[in-house]
């Protein structure tokens, strides 16, 4: 028989790797980005082989939180009847083969920080080089000028560490900070406001958000130059 005691400590062992792969993730975006400026395009081999290996850690996130969540379905239901612990494991297997049977492939496209890797290496490329209209050139130069002035969140009143881009207002906000601010909102029964001052954006929710790698790329950069005088 399997104990709730074993099953967390599986858990927070399964959290913690989870918490591994989101760097590895952010390491790869670097990589990519770094190869864009030797290379100049978004075709080359190197750039597809690091596309898999996000679409791979991704595929890996997702099973990792079919578990738990899984997990979490079984434990629930065996808290309230004790005698289901004899069950746990083969309660969770069925549980976690039920969730993958309904994934599918193309939902990996859509995981925050493959999102993130493609829109930066887009946003890398040289003007010329990229398929925009006019008026999204003009929001892209006035959400960099902005972003040259200011990496202080505007929550934390600190300098970004995980910069998400709000992608209809533009403006930026720590991913920690953003995050936990609209679930505690939401929590509440209220809406979450953009926090830049004049901002009209009155509800933002959490998939208006993306990871902007470029963006903490520049802070980190600009933390280097600072460092060095």
């Amino acid at each position: 028989m399997t104990s709730l005691s074993a099953v967390n400590s599986t858990l927070t062992s399964l959290k913690t790797c989870q918490t591994d792969i989101g760097t590895g993730m952010d390491m790869v975006t670097e990589v990519a980005l770094d190869l864009v400026e030797c290379e100049g395009n978004a075709n080359s081999a190197g750039l597809k082989k690091l596309e898999d290996m996000m679409l791979e850690c991704a595929k890996l996130d997702r099973e990792i939180n079919f578990f738990v969540e899984a997990v979490d379905s079984v434990t629930a239901r065996a808290r309230q009847d004790p005698a289901a612990l004899v069950a746990l494991s083969n309660s969770v297997k069925a549980e976690f083969s039920r969730m993958m049977e309904g994934a599918s492939d193309a939902e990996l496209g859509r995981h925050a920080k493959v999102v993130a890797f493609k829109d930066s290496i887009k946003n890398s490329l040289p003007e010329a080089n990229q398929p925009e209209t006019e008026a999204e050139n003009l929001d892209e130069d006035i959400a960099l000028t902005q972003s040259q002035i200011n990496f202080t969140c505007p929550l934390t009143q600190v300098e970004m560490v995980n910069p998400m881009r709000n992608k209809k207002c533009q403006h930026y906000y720590d991913q920690e900070a953003a995050l936990s601010m609209i679930k505690s909102k939401q929590k509440n029964g209220k809406k979450f406001r953009c926090p830049v001052v004049g901002c009209d954006n009155k509800d933002v929710k959490p998939a208006d958000l993306v990871l902007d790698p470029i963006m903490k790329r520049r802070i980190q950069q600009f933390k280097k130059q600072n460092a060095k005088k």
